[in-house]
């Protein structure tokens, strides 16, 4: 049997573009929560199956796999559409990752806040790669960034005075931090996972990651404990709302 423990005024939210349940015979509560501790933890299927075991649930690793791939993204665009305007200040990086023994650079951006514009894999770091990147950042965030700030890849200038020349653009390595630090977690991710398959498969998994993941991760060493805690129940609160789940699961 699985508990649930219910916070006053948070089943009160409603989602106006909330995923659809229809035809799935597990709560709500329960494929959220499944959902929520893969793209959180750096678990694989058999290992939430095993948490979900612990909390009461049989439900197969085959079916969190497909719960995954089907509200993994629908609920990160959710999140994203929930946060404030993007920041001014846009920090673009990219880092190499193999998939089936094959180089790709997962292109990333963050804004001055750490938030995650965007991610997108490619397969190379040339001039037309970071244009395409930039296109797309403007595109998505429907905005123009006041300044854009990235290490001394060569390809970042040459596009940059091509797709936002009337942009600043500040090329120091040391002065994109916020970017790199950002690809810590995906790197952690990548590891458990052994690498990635395919590049679709990568691209889809990473652009519900890049979504759901920064959620859940406050900038806590800025924090006092009960400031965290606040922060992580207004988050939480904001997940429910997201997925439709009245409440969070627990042990009693």
């Amino acid at each position: 049997m699985i508990f649930w423990l219910v916070v006053p005024g948070r089943d009160s939210f409603v989602s106006s573009a909330s995923p659809s349940y229809k035809g799935h015979r597990y709560p709500v509560e329960v494929i959220a929560h499944a959902v929520w501790l893969y793209f959180r933890f750096p678990l694989s299927f058999r290992e939430v199956e095993e948490l979900m075991l612990e909390r009461g649930g049989i439900v197969s690793y085959e079916t969190i796999r497909r719960w995954s791939a089907k509200f993994g993204r629908a609920y990160a665009d959710g999140l994203r559409r929930r946060r404030p305007r993007p920041g001014d200040k846009w920090h673009p990086d990219e880092v190499f990752v193999k998939i089936n023994g094959e180089r790709k650079y997962l292109w990333r951006a963050v804004d001055q806040d750490g938030n995650v514009l965007d991610i997108l894999l490619q397969s190379r770091q040339e001039k037309a790669a970071a244009g395409r990147f930039f296109r797309r950042l403007m595109k998505k965030t429907r905005t123009v960034p006041r300044v854009v700030v990235t290490d001394n890849l060569r390809s970042y200038g040459a596009a940059h005075r091509e797709v936002m020349p009337s942009v600043e653009h500040r090329s120091h390595k040391g002065l994109n931090n916020p970017a790199e630090n950002s690809h810590q977690p995906t790197r952690q991710r990548e590891r458990a996972m052994k690498g990635f398959r395919s590049v679709g498969g990568a691209q889809r998994y990473l652009s519900a990651f890049s979504g759901i993941s920064p959620h859940f991760r406050p900038h806590r060493h800025l924090m006092t404990a009960s400031d965290h805690r606040a922060e992580m129940t207004v988050r939480f609160a904001i997940w429910d709302q997201i997925t439709q789940a009245a409440s969070r699961p627990t042990t009693a």
